[in-house]
């Protein structure tokens, strides 16, 4: 699914919704390694950006983004609206993110 298809709105400029397809998530569950444990401490010492957290975060995301446009795609869909992340700590270190929204069926707007 093309990057453009999918929106937090609840609507695509320049598309109709023809048919809703449902609720479609993605989900993964990721726990720090030691490493990155012991050099993200490494960080939190200087300051700043701490990278291996924000790599291992956005990696994260990007995951659940696309298994959430894969399960669309699956089920028939060409774009997603109301598209949200969330995040829960599952236990220590160990964190949830899900990327959920509508799946939905568009044509371009005449």
């Amino acid at each position: 699914m093309e990057a453009k298809m999918v929106t937090s709105a609840l609507e695509l400029p320049g598309y109709v919704i023809s048919d809703n397809v449902g609720i479609v998530r993605g989900i993964v569950v990721r726990s720090r390694s030691v490493v990155g444990a012991f050099f993200g401490g490494l960080q939190t010492i200087v300051g700043g950006n701490i990278t291996i957290y924000t790599n291992l975060c956005e990696q994260t995301r990007k995951d659940a983004y696309k298994i959430m446009c894969t399960q669309a795609s699956k089920n028939g869909a060409n774009a997603i609206i109301a598209m949200r992340y969330d995040a829960t700590e599952v236990m220590r270190g160990v964190t949830e993110v899900i990327c959920y929204g509508t799946a939905v069926i568009v044509t371009k707007h005449s």
